[in-house]
């Protein structure tokens, strides 16, 4: 910059704030201003930045730039070189401007090299003056002499003497005729070549070397300014900076640097031919580069290329090696090397070169494939796991292909379109030739199988869809096809995985019935209201899931057939086990009371004791006492975990089946034609959607319906069993008006808190409905079946419909409980009821006869073995229960009746000390389910009315 003709002028250095984040880092607070000459503001900055890079001191920088100026006040001509530099820097700074004299020395030596350098080794000087040269800087190598023997005028005249030989040399021509050439362009290249490396090495951040600075570019345009005096062309430039790049990558591996190497390197390329003199100049900077075992003269330029592709050439030889870690590397040195010439460019029209970087890249590919599989294998060999030395082969390989086939074959794809499937034979073969004797010994699922086989399988697999999809993509689809010869693991594995499927069958259904064994149907927490069973049970199906699967072997439909049956049979003999447990709610219901006609006043002497139990076996009892309200609402739970996870179940095997998705035989999926194996597909997917149907669909109806008949039962055990004495024997018991149903609402209330504290929130409002239907029933229970203690008159039917709608009101619960509609809908029975209540008793007794005379024609409503509005047996109940003298006057006349008032209308409790509290196993009323097979006509029905009271009327004596 002194000698450029930019202006300077002295002034005071002022400390400032650096723009450069680089400088604000390097920046010692230690650091004093400096006097010193100052050039504009950016060309300050960027001094100060190459100073800071080349880790020159402040103070060093001064001294510098002061002999600097010095130097331009004395020069004569235009031109500087480096032999006048280092002399003005030798006569012009001191052993007292180092910090210490170690710093001086080195100093010192480096500018007495340089100038022996280019005036004793380089230039061509008669020997006299040689022999002055060698004498004058051994003078200046000597500390004790130049530093302290040597006057100041002893040195300058030292000086003196060395700037004459020097200025010789400065005023010889250039041998090339080149603009601003001088003598030591050509004379001391390799010198100057190494000086502007040096300057180069400037871009890079000497905090973070794979960095560039951010003033890297005007750096780079502050340094041509040395062009003229170390003799660098544009052409050297690229070349050398290009260089300085690569080796920075070498360095550092940093990306970037490649990026921008080849850049510099593709403008060395793409520049126009040299002219006659610098394309001599360019020549005459030469290297010697041994190739091929002989040493070859190259020049710079050409020696970088030659430099450069060996570099890379090295690293594309096993390309795994040194790139499988930072990937992102391997395309920037393919592109580099197709810069430099060592593969052909994406344009070449030259089929020599481009056949022969085909060949080339086969080579890499092959070498490389090979080196991988090699280092592989011996990491095998020598590896401690307990793992199956072909697994972790087989697992290594499938590594090595899945590099090749994402990060290696789309870059070579361009030279070699055939490399992976170079690639995938050489891996294929070599692992088949060992894999082969292993499968002969294979008999029986062991722990080494399980290891090896799925690991064969799929890198058998995963081989032959690229190999495949790369025939596909070269167009290679006429015959004869090269394929692969699979190693055929599901010839070997498919016979062992159906006998362990059958044995997990039989392990699995033992479990399910230990697990029931010792099932007490408690909830398996606050939040998992399940039973712990089923939990245990699914738990083993997808345990056997994820087993098969996990093997990660090729399946067929019989085995997905053998998987079914096993989720099939344990779940159905679970849900059988279940129902199986359950009883038949008619057990719940009470003994039928006796028919009898109501009477006003009568004082029997001996009344007789109404039977309203019965007494059940032992067995019966017990399996009654385990199925408690709580317990059933867990066993409903139960049940709705069953739909909703056996549909969990379902997608999982699914879900699988589709990932292993068993293919046609591979090879034959390679020779069938398409439409075969779309007709194939098609057949085969609606058979496996048969099957998934029919598993699954038979659990969840099974479920479902054993779900209804639990929640059925729920409903009439709380009503007809553990509210039969507090609710269904004392409502309207004697009189309506003592006994009306809101006394008993809060036992409902109660009963309810507690099923809806165990209950899923999934199936309270279905359990909370039948609760209602058994409430609603048992009213009705109480209307036709209440037994002689119970007659309603016309005022009576009033409060029995308040009652209902009182009891309507409290499962709708002002809105929070069950849908109003719902309600409405299931009491409509109920109101019908009490509606025939209020008929007269002409009308009630017409029907009754018109019912008769139906079922003399054959024509029962009560076929159904329902309770029907219209039926005979519903309208003579209505009769029994009206608290009315003509009805009554009919059933003595018509049926003989006895009276109501015959009975004691006290309740009796429990008649053995083995019956329960509202015992479940009470068949209902035969009231109730009137018997019709052998009722022909009114007279008829009116015989066995008749026999029925004799038979009660011999009971009571």
């Amino acid at each position: 910059m002194f000698f450029s003709g930019v202006e300077l002028f002295p002034v005071e250095d002022r400390k400032k704030e650096k723009n450069s984040k680089f400088l604000s880092r390097l920046k010692s607070k230690r650091e004093k201003p400096h006097s010193r000459p100052q050039l504009s503001e950016r060309h300050s900055e960027l001094v100060d930045t190459i100073r800071a890079q080349m880790q020159i001191s402040e103070a060093m920088d001064a001294c510098i730039r002061r002999n600097m100026v010095q130097l331009t006040a004395r020069r004569t001509c235009g031109q500087i070189d480096l032999p006048q530099i280092s002399l003005e820097l030798l006569i012009g700074i001191f052993r007292s401007d180092f910090p210490n004299e170690k710093s001086y020395i080195q100093w010192k030596s480096r500018q007495v090299n340089i100038l022996e350098e280019l005036l004793y080794f380089s230039a061509e000087l008669p020997e006299t003056e040689r022999v002055i040269i060698k004498t004058c800087l051994a003078k200046i190598r000597d500390t004790k002499e130049w530093d302290v023997a040597m006057s100041p005028a002893q040195r300058v005249e030292i000086i003196s003497s060395i700037r004459q030989v020097a200025s010789k040399a400065f005023f010889q021509q250039g041998k090339f005729g080149l603009q601003n050439e001088t003598y030591y362009w050509q004379a001391a290249y390799h010198l100057n070549i190494r000086l502007y490396e040096k300057l180069l090495n400037g871009v890079f951040d000497i905090l973070d070397e794979g960095q560039l600075i951010e003033e890297a570019d005007a750096i780079l345009s502050l340094i041509k300014l040395t062009w003229s005096t170390l003799g660098i062309t544009d052409k050297l430039h690229d070349a050398l900076y290009g260089w300085a790049l690569v080796q920075q990558f070498v360095d550092t591996a940093e990306g970037t640097l490649l990026e921008h190497a080849g850049l510099q390197l593709q403008r060395v390329v793409s520049a126009k031919e040299d002219d006659c003199n610098e394309g001599q100049y360019m020549n005459s900077i030469t290297c010697l580069k041994e190739r091929n075992g002989s040493q070859k003269k190259l020049n710079l330029v050409q020696s970088i290329f030659l430099s450069i592709g060996t570099w890379c050439d090295s690293k594309l030889q096993d390309y795994h090696l040194h790139f499988s870690e930072k990937p992102v590397h391997f395309k920037k040195v393919v592109a580099l090397a197709s810069t430099i010439g060592l593969l052909s460019s994406a344009d070449c029209a030259d089929k020599v070169i481009v056949n022969a970087s085909r060949e080339k890249v086969k080579s890499y590919v092959e070498r490389s494939v090979e080196a991988a599989i090699g280092r592989v294998a011996v990491t095998v060999l020598e590896s401690k796991e307990r793992t199956h030395r072909l697994a972790l082969l087989a697992n290594q390989l499938r590594l090595i292909a899945d590099r090749e086939l994402k990060i290696f074959f789309p870059v070579l794809c361009q030279w070699s379109p055939e490399s992976m499937m170079i690639s995938v034979q050489k891996l294929h073969q070599f692992y088949g030739e060992i894999l082969i004797p292993f499968l002969k010994g294979v008999s029986s699922l062991s722990e080494d199988a399980r290891s090896v086989l799925p690991a064969a399988y799929a890198l058998d697999n995963e081989l032959g869809q690229i190999y495949t999809s790369a025939l596909e993509e070269q167009k290679v689809q006429h015959s004869p096809r090269p394929y692969l010869d699979h190693y055929q693991i599901e010839k070997v594995s498919g016979p062992l995985i159906i006998d362990w499927v059958i044995g997990q069958h039989t392990h699995i259904l033992e479990w399910t019935r230990r697990a029931l064994d010792l099932e007490d149907w408690e909830p398996l927490s606050f939040h998992q209201r399940q039973a712990a069973s089923i939990v245990e049970v699914f738990r083993i199906l997808e345990e056997t899931v994820d087993q098969l699967f996990g093997m990660n072997l090729p399946l067929d439909i019989t085995h997905l057939q053998a998987l079914l049956s096993i989720v099939f049979h344990s779940l159905d003999a679970y849900l059988q086990r279940v129902l199986n447990q359950l009883v038949e709610k008619n057990h719940l219901y009470p003994s039928a009371p006796p028919l009898t006609r109501y009477t006003e006043t009568a004082i029997p002497l001996i009344k007789k004791r109404l039977n309203e139990y019965k007494v059940l076996d032992d067995i019966m009892l017990d399996r009654l006492n385990e199925l408690t309200i709580p317990k059933l609402c867990i066993r409903l739970n139960t049940l709705q975990y069953i739909q909703k996870q056996v549909g969990v179940l379902e997608d999982d095997i699914r879900n699988s089946w589709a990932a292993v998705r068993p293919s046609l035989n591979q090879t034959q999926a390679e020779e069938e034609p398409v439409e075969i194996l779309e007709s194939d597909s098609l057949t085969h997917n609606e058979t496996v959607d048969e099957l998934f149907g029919t598993t699954f669909n038979i659990i969840r109806d099974t479920a479902k319906d054993i779900g209804q008949k639990t929640c059925d039962l729920i409903g009439t055990r709380v009503v007809f069993w553990d509210l039969r004495d507090a609710f269904l024997f004392h409502l309207y018991r004697g009189n309506v008006e003592s006994t009306r149903l809101e006394n008993f609402l809060p036992d409902f209330d109660t009963v309810l808190d507690n099923v809806c504290g165990v209950i899923d929130d999934a199936v309270r409002d279905v359990v909370v409905i039948s609760i209602y239907k058994a409430s609603l029933e048992g009213f009705v229970w109480v209307l036709l079946d209440g037994g002689p203690c119970r007659a309603f008159s016309d005022s009576d039917i009033i409060l029995l419909e308040e009652d209902l709608l009182t009891l309507k009101e409290f499962f709708i619960a002002d809105g929070e409980g069950l849908p109003e509609s719902l309600v409405e809908q299931e009491a409509k029975f109920a109101e019908r009821i009490l509606h025939m209540f209020s008929l007269q008793t002409e009308t009630v007794i017409q029907m009754l006869m018109t019912a008769s005379e139906l079922i003399s024609m054959g024509l029962d409503s009560n076929k159904q073995g329902h309770t029907n509005l219209g039926d005979a047996h519903t309208l003579m109940r209505v009769l029994c229960h009206k608290k009315d003298r003509e009805a009554s006057k009919f059933l003595k006349v018509q049926y003989q009746l006895p009276m109501s008032s015959d009975y004691d209308d006290t309740p009796l409790g429990d008649s053995t000390s083995r019956l329960p509290r509202m015992s479940d196993v009470l068949k209902r009323s035969t009231s109730i389910r009137w018997n019709k097979k052998r009722q022909s006509s009114f007279k008829s029905m009116k015989k066995k009315i008749q026999g029925a009271t004799n038979e009660i009327r011999n009971v009571g004596r």
